[in-house]
């Protein structure tokens, strides 16, 4: 069994996810094997909030140099979760903002 901290890698913070984080959607990097109801679950119990909806991005890797050297980015997974109306907002991303 995987704990919550397994699943969610960390978040992703950039001045569009700030944007969303207004709307209580959160965006994170979680394990490219997670599945959207494993993330909700991670979620919840991690930050002790309720969980709307997740929707998740395949993010692609990207051909990179370096000088002579040549080679790619990892791929990874993207989540935006989304929280209900009624829920606390995550207070990591609350001293971001």
């Amino acid at each position: 069994m995987r704990s919550c901290y397994d699943i969610i890698k960390r978040p992703i913070i950039t001045e569009a996810s700030m944007d969303l984080a207004a709307n209580k959607k959160y965006v994170f990097e979680v394990m490219k094997d997670a599945t959207k109801s494993e993330i909700a679950t991670a979620i919840e119990e991690a930050f002790k909030v309720e969980v709307a909806d997740v929707n998740t991005i395949n993010m692609k890797r990207k051909p990179k140099r370096m000088g002579v050297h040549a080679g790619y980015t990892a791929a990874w997974k993207k989540a935006i979760v989304t929280l209900t109306e009624k829920s606390n907002t995550i207070e990591f991303f609350d001293g971001m903002m």
